[in-house]
Order: structure tokens, then sequence, then C-alpha cells
């Protein structure tokens, strides 16, 4: 049975539409303005709701907003005796199903809310087909190591919790698939899992990221936008290299976990978010602390469990499992007959720096086999993974020695125009 929440100061409207969906075999609720409708929404999930845009203590466009915060995919259809095109126009824009004039024709709102539940039914199924898709789409976490072990162990443990988890590991070891499996195996695994690249951001946008801006905020706003914390409401926000993250945005993410609440940029109205935060660094954030880039607090907040990701060169048992893996998967992306690798192969793969750790490795296994033999050998390892990897290593030991890149490629160029002198 269809429940829906009937919105409206006026008791005899909602009498008079209550009887009408109840004769329809609809499951009816009441509230007589907007912030009874809040409780209530909070309370029970519905199928519709019918509002009113003229209401006490909030009125229906404000009501509208918070209703597209707590529950996103329930349509809504506004009522008004006071409709102009230019209301019922603003109602759309902001999420409304529909709009509807007072006194409203009963066989329209009739067809209006079928309507309105068809949607509901079909996002409903969306939903679930992408679950599907999503569940098949996670890729598994390899290894039978101890420290993999010990991961897949935590991640048991602490995914059906609320509890904030900080994932730390070298670049490449898989720590957004680390955040990936938890939130999956979470209670919220129904709702969105966003994902924040903190160090792709430049620092003058993160907050607009994050938290959304209104319209005429800077030069650039245009329109209003919803920001990550507004978009994982009801599910997870993955924060990954959160060491880089400015202190200003810091300050505000810190405020957001303590209150569960944020600010638009450019804006003055607080708006109530339910996030589970997830988040990954390969920086010493204690070396960053002592340094003053890092706020403490905000460290404590995020660290409740710490999931620490082991680097490739410390679980080198597991490289045959991961060659034999990412062959598998390269060789049905390229739609090509799945080629073999003979021990000895596995062996010299077993026995390079990996310093890109497990994307350094498929790449080296994508390489393998497009360019090896139908076997892959040690000659093909040789040929295509340990002289890039000594090749990196030299480049490597210039970067550690000359701290820059660009101290690095002075360097070079120096040496270089040294060898044209003399060849000169």
């Amino acid at each position: 049975m269809a429940h829906v929440l009937i919105v409206d100061d006026e008791k005899s409207i909602r009498r008079t539409l209550r009887d009408i969906l109840e004769l329809e075999k609809y499951k009816v609720d009441e509230a007589a303005d907007g912030l009874e409708c809040i409780v209530k929404l909070k309370q029970n999930n519905y199928d519709v709701i019918i509002l009113d845009i003229k209401l006490p203590k909030m009125d229906g466009m404000e009501a509208l907003e918070r209703i597209n915060v707590l529950s996103h995919d329930t349509p809504v259809v506004m009522i008004s005796g006071h409709g102009t095109i230019d209301t019922a126009v603003e109602a759309v824009k902001k999420g409304a199903f529909d709009f509807i004039s007072k006194p409203p024709d009963l066989n329209r709102l009739l067809i209006t809310l079928r309507n309105a539940m068809d949607k509901s039914t079909l996002i409903t199924e969306k939903k679930v087909l992408q679950k599907r898709v999503k569940k098949q789409s996670v890729q598994e976490i390899i290894g039978q190591s101890h420290g993999i072990k010990e991961v897949h162990e935590t991640i048991e443990t602490v995914a059906p919790l609320d509890t904030r988890v900080f994932i730390t590991g070298e670049n490449g070891t898989g720590k957004e698939l680390v955040a990936r499996w938890i939130h999956e195996k979470s209670q919220r695994s129904d709702k969105s899992l966003v994902e924040v690249n903190c160090a792709a951001i430049p620092s003058e946008l993160i907050e607009s990221e994050l938290f959304g801006h209104e319209k005429g905020s800077f030069t650039s706003a245009h329109k209003q936008r919803i920001g990550k914390f507004e978009e994982a409401n009801g599910g997870t926000l993955f924060l990954d290299e959160i060491g880089d993250m400015s202190l200003n945005a810091q300050a505000k993410v810190l405020r957001a976990l303590q209150e569960n609440r944020i600010t638009r940029v450019g804006g003055n109205k607080e708006i109530q978010v339910n996030v589970r935060i997830l988040a990954a660094t390969n920086k010493d954030l204690q070396s960053e602390i002592a340094k003053g880039t890092f706020r403490e607090d905000l460290y404590h907040r995020l660290s409740v469990i710490i999931i620490k990701v082991p680097a490739l060169n410390d679980r080198r048992d597991d490289i045959p499992l991961l060659v034999d893996h990412f062959i598998t998967s390269v060789c049905a992306e390229y739609n090509m007959p799945k080629k073999t690798i003979d021990s000895t192969a596995v062996k010299g793969l077993q026995k390079i720096n990996w310093t890109g750790n497990i994307r350094e490795l498929r790449n080296v296994v994508e390489r393998l086999v497009i360019l090896g033999d139908q076997t892959i050998t040690k000659k093909n390892v040789e040929q295509y993974a340990v002289a890039n990897s000594n090749q990196r290593t030299a480049l490597q030991s210039l970067f550690d020695k000359y701290h820059t890149y660009a101290d690095a490629e002075a360097y070079l160029r120096s040496e270089f125009d040294k060898y044209k002198a003399v060849k000169a």
C-alpha cells in the first residue's frame, strides 16, 4: 500500500484529501506545517508528499529543500491557492515533481500521484540494479599475506558500524579499494559512496567542492550547487589524500564532523547532513601536524579506526595471485585469449622493487600481456619489466638526491651540456 503525506495548514483540505486517497487505497498521514512535515519524514518513508506552499513555521519551498536533503528520491507534489506560473517554475526547479493549483482537480491529482508513484518505483528498481552492478564491479582485494588478511578482518569488523575509518599506505597500494569495500559491507551500501580526491582540487575550490555554493557567491558561481557532503547524505564520503587539504577547509570539515551540519559557500543557512566519513592519505600526518600543516584535532576525529594497507614490497608472496588476476582482466579487456606466465617470470617479478605498488604491477602486467609471448617468460620480464624498473629506480634516486624534479632535471641538463662539450 502506497504511503502518502499530506502537508497543509487547512484542516478541511487535509480531511478532504485524506478521504479521497483512502478510498483509492492509499495509506495517509497528515502534517499541519513544514516543521511537522520534516519530523514525520524523519520517522517514516513516504512514497509521495503533497505539500502546500503557504505554511506556518516553515513554508513549503523551504520544506521542499529540506526534503531533497533528507529523502532526495521522494516525489513532492506542490499545491497552492496562490499559485502563479513563476511559483510553479520555481517549485519544479527546486525538485518538485509537479505543481497543482487549489482547489485541486481530483482527477488530475490522482493521475499525478500515480505518475509520481511510477517514478518512485523506477528509481527504486534503478537503485537495486545499480547495487547489483556495483557489487559485481567492486574489484576483489587479492592476497593471502598476513597484512592483507588483517585488512580483510578489520573491514569485516568495522564496516557494519558507522565509525570513522582512516586508511593509510603508500601510493598505489589500494586505499580506494579498501574504502569501497567498507562502504559495500556497511549499512549504507544502498546509498551513495562519494569520492573526493583532495589533492586534485585547487585549494581555492575545495570548500565549494565539499560544501557547495550559493548563486553569486563568487565570480563563476552562476547557479546554486550542492557539495559532496550533501551529495553523500545518508551514504559515505571518502576523502582521499586528505593530507593535501588546506587548513581553512580542514577547519570546516572538523565543524561538519562535530555538528553534522554544513553551510554552503556564500550562504548562511545551516544544512543537516548524515554522512559516514572515510579518509585516506599517503603522508605521515604526525609529521604534518608537527609542521603545522594538518590539524591535530581533525586527525583525532578521523582516526577512530586506522587501517594500514601494506606496500607490495611487504607482501611479495601475493604477487603470483595478483599477476594471475591482472592477466585474466587485461586479456578480457582487450578481448584476447588468456595468456599464461611461467614460474621463472613470476619469480623475476617478485624480485623487483615496486615503488608504485599494485598500480605499477598492474601496468607492468598489461605491458607483458600486450608485448610478451603467449606464455610470458623470464626474458619478457627482463625486456618489459626489469628494464623499466631499473630506469625508474635511477630516476627515483636522482629525485631522492635533488628533492624536486626541477632540480633533478637541471642536474641532467648540466651533465648533458658537459657531455656535448667533451664530444665537441
